[in-house]
């Protein structure tokens, strides 16, 4: 079981964590309505991949990111019960002409598809591959269709037994934009994360289990705003400096009763903007292919999971 705040068990969750040299990895799975209530997330399964130092282009630390990411996907799918000749679809989520939004079609580029081959020389594909086929739908604002409608089309035509869907989150911690990578059973809701309400891709809507990755690139700037925040207080501390004649009432706020405040004052001048880091263009182009090489092994037996670097093109 996972603990509280307090240090006692929380009935109806299970968690585990390991550290690998700068590499966080959270195994959680929240089992019941009392779980879910007591952490907000909703019964499922979760595997979260920690990297702060992600961000430093790190070439050798993203191989070993990829490495890590395939083989705990591998286990992921085998923990939910996604056999080893199961049928995959995966979903490129996002805009390509938005470098933050670009994940999930980068990711589409850079799989390898071969449900083709089963298709049309099956008695020629080798043992250790699946059938996996792949797709970026675009965003309603370029195609006037929801993702979702494309998906449903897509996947009863094709049967697939198991969809991925790839997409670019917004982060509620500043520490996480560009450092993590999220892995859930629960499926996902496309632009949820910037307020937009969309239908979803959950398993009731497209008839198979849907796992989302997903990878937060933007936060909000009342997001920054409220870190700053922490960051002058922990400051001043450290100084010893007279924190309630600075802050006075801000330090009886709690955080979300702090973000409420900061995003009272930015929305209505339409300040609260999203925000990416400056160096996102090469981000976005090197969390693609650890995703997607990290896929290319997780899907396909015959692919190194100790090598998948040199599965991507």
């Amino acid at each position: 079981m996972a603990e509280s705040a307090g240090g006692g068990a929380i009935p109806g969750i299970q968690s585990s964590s390991t550290e690998d040299d700068g590499i966080t990895i959270t195994q959680l799975q929240v089992q019941n309505e009392q779980g879910s209530k007591a952490i907000g997330k909703v019964i499922g399964n979760y595997v979260t991949i920690e990297v702060p130092a992600l961000r430093n282009q790190d070439t050798g630390l993203q191989d070993r990111v990829a490495t890590h990411f395939a083989k705990h996907f591998e286990a992921f799918l085998q923990r939910i019960g996604v056999g080893k000749t199961a049928n995959v679809l995966i979903v490129g989520l996002g805009n390509w002409n938005v470098t933050p939004d670009a994940l999930g079609p980068l990711v589409v580029e850079n799989v390898m598809v071969t449900r083709h081959f089963f298709e049309l020389m099956p008695d020629q594909v080798a043992p250790g591959y699946r059938a996996v086929s792949a797709v970026a739908p675009g965003v309603l604002g370029i195609t006037g269709i929801e993702s979702s409608e494309i998906v449903r089309g897509i996947a009863d035509r094709t049967k697939p037994d198991v969809i991925i869907a790839i997409d670019a989150l917004a982060s509620k911690s500043l520490e996480r934009v560009n450092t993590t990578i999220q892995i859930a059973d629960i499926g996902i809701h496309p632009g949820s994360g910037i307020g937009n309400k969309r239908k979803g891709l959950t398993k009731d809507i497209l008839g198979v289990p849907v796992i989302a990755i997903g990878v937060p690139t933007v936060v909000y700037a009342s997001t920054i705003v409220n870190s700053a925040f922490d960051l002058m207080q922990s400051h001043m501390k450290a100084n010893k400096a007279d924190n309630d004649q600075v802050f006075g009432l801000i330090n009886s706020m709690d955080e979300n009763e702090r973000l409420l405040l900061v995003k009272e004052v930015l929305n209505p001048i339409g300040h609260d903007l999203l925000v990416t880091p400056k160096e996102v263009d090469q981000f976005i182009e090197d969390i693609a292919n650890i995703i997607a090489s990290g896929l290319n092994a997780a899907l396909h037996d015959a692919v190194d999971t100790d090598n998948v670097a040199a599965y991507t093109h």
